[in-house]
């Protein structure tokens, strides 16, 4: 069995595997500036190039590292996955605007 590593695709944010592919569950670590902040951290994430469909907020658990981890199945083969995160209290690191966009492949 081939051992995959976390990789950080930006600063406190970690995805496994990379590249992502279409049908895997992808384990999302955030370590952003929410992290020490937040009583609860949520991945707001959808698929799609521009709008956004299967749009879902999934709770995060808080690890002893204190970032915070989810898993998400990804489920559109020839799009993209785009996140980001908020707090229980509606504060929002989305990238500056930008939110975090990866390609999604289709094997």
């Amino acid at each position: 069995m081939v051992k995959r590593k976390i990789e950080e695709v930006a600063e406190g944010v970690f995805i496994e595997p990379m590249p992502i592919t279409a049908g895997e569950t992808v384990r999302v670590k955030y370590k952003g500036k929410l992290a020490n902040q937040a009583g609860k951290v949520y991945l707001h994430m959808g698929f799609g190039r521009g709008n956004w469909h299967s749009v879902q907020d999934i709770p995060m658990r808080k690890t002893r590292d204190g970032a915070w981890n989810t898993n998400v199945e990804v489920i559109d083969a020839e799009s993209a996955l785009n996140f980001c995160f908020r707090s229980e209290s509606n504060v929002w690191d989305n990238n500056n605007g930008m939110n975090w966009i990866l390609e999604v492949h289709n094997g």
